[in-house]
């Protein structure tokens, strides 16, 4: 008897067209998702008699209304999680902002820090749709200069003003303007928008090559999202799923997806390679991060006469998270005390190139909920919870999204 294994189990997601429409077994955003491990059943509500019989015995028991629950989780790795990521958000990835003109110059202001400066007259950076926290590349600048290619996080912006911080550790080399240089939001973002939410489905097959019997689940949703980071070790990312219902396959119909997209071959992030800002400066102080952002989706409720649920329905988009951090001064507990709203920006890389793929993500909002110190024979820490606002002062024009969270992945395309 062969007995199927977690090595020869394949999980492809695909995008329905429609609520109760199946993906098409060709279906173009049929991909394979890099997994540590995918738990995902068919449920059912199940019912008992509660009858009382002379027999003093249960008399029957009865299947109700069907379900699909699960989590995929994994580690996090660019241009891995496209469809996951902004099932979560509810916001289609869109490419990044580019400005291409002759009045750019470059400064360095520290180790890793510079600026880019742009002539009043030669547009703005605001106008063009730069924000805190994304990541930039330049083209452009003299042959050889490290600024071309090279990773950048946008700390700070005005109008003609871009503060930056290498992911590589390394800031901008100074050079005069006059060259024609292209600057570039990497890649492409999303975030959770406040207009024109994008609702969804997907269809997700867990293939047992082996036994040669798949399990492809119906009308779904990544309900959450959990992304953790720490000091040392590789970086997570854990997807909720909720959907409607599920069936087999096997033989011939085996596997349902035909020619689904070949793993992605990114590296696996790490938080040692990046940057992490906390209120517009960069630290080292942080032992761990982590963020959940909860969709608060939930089933519809079964109906009399059905065993199927009509729908899988979306709530409020919630944002909180935990970290922890080294106790060397009263400044993160003052966050907490005076309840002072901070932003919260990080960039992870895959190597330590100056042109490494990344993943970046941005809290322009964020309020520390609690801050509790720890004691040892150690360097101490404070762990502080925090949760996500709303940016309510981002948007067209302005240094930030009007989000609660934005995410940016240089893979895309």
């Amino acid at each position: 008897m062969t007995i199927a294994t977690g090595v020869d189990k394949k999980v492809v997601i695909a995008q329905q067209s429609v609520l109760g429409t199946i993906a098409a077994v060709d279906a173009a955003t049929a991909a394979y998702i890099r997994r540590v491990t995918s738990n995902i059943n068919l449920k059912k509500e199940t019912y008992e008699s509660n009858e009382i019989r002379t027999d003093q015995q249960v008399a029957d028991f009865r299947h109700g209304a069907r379900s699909v629950e699960g989590s995929i989780s994994g580690e996090l790795s660019p241009g891995s999680y496209e469809m996951p990521i902004e099932s979560v958000l509810r916001k289609d990835w869109v490419a990044g902002v580019s400005d291409a003109n002759s009045n750019v110059a470059a400064a360095n202001t520290a180790t890793a820090t510079g600026t880019f400066t742009r002539d009043d007259e030669a547009g703005s950076w605001l106008g063009d749709g730069f924000k805190v926290g994304d990541v930039v590349r330049c083209t452009g600048f003299a042959p050889g200069v490290a600024n071309n290619s090279h990773n950048f996080m946008i700390t700070s912006l005005t109008v003609t003003v871009m503060t930056v911080y290498g992911l590589d550790g390394v800031g901008p080399v100074a050079e005069s303007k006059g060259s024609a240089i292209t600057t570039a939001v990497t890649g492409k973002k999303t975030y959770v928008p406040t207009t024109g939410h994008t609702n969804t489905y997907f269809t997700i097959e867990a293939n047992h090559s082996i036994i040669d019997v798949s399990k492809v689940f119906t009308d779904c949703k990544f309900n959450n999202m959990a992304v953790k980071l720490p000091a040392s070790g590789m970086a997570t990312i854990d997807f909720g799923v909720m959907g409607l219902d599920g069936a087999d396959y096997a033989g011939a119909s085996a596997p349902y997806f035909t020619d689904p997209t070949a793993l992605g071959t990114e590296g696996i992030l790490a938080a040692v390679n990046g940057v992490l800002v906390v209120n517009g400066a960069a630290v080292a102080l942080l032992t761990s991060l982590d963020f959940t952002v909860d969709g608060s989706v939930s089933l519809a409720d079964a109906v009399v006469g059905s065993n199927a649920r009509s729908d899988v329905m979306d709530g409020r988009v919630k944002v909180s998270g935990n970290m922890s951090v080294y106790l060397t001064d009263e400044t993160y507990f003052n966050y907490f005390k005076d309840e002072t709203e901070i932003a919260i920006l990080s960039a992870f890389t895959d190597s330590n190139d100056a042109d490494a793929e990344f993943l970046a993500f941005s809290l322009t909002r964020v309020k520390i909920g609690s801050s509790d110190d720890d004691d040892g024979e150690k360097g101490l820490t404070q762990s502080m919870s925090f949760t996500a606002l709303l940016d309510t002062a981002g948007g067209t024009g302005e240094d930030t999204e009007n989000t609660t969270i934005s995410i940016q992945d240089s893979t895309l395309t």
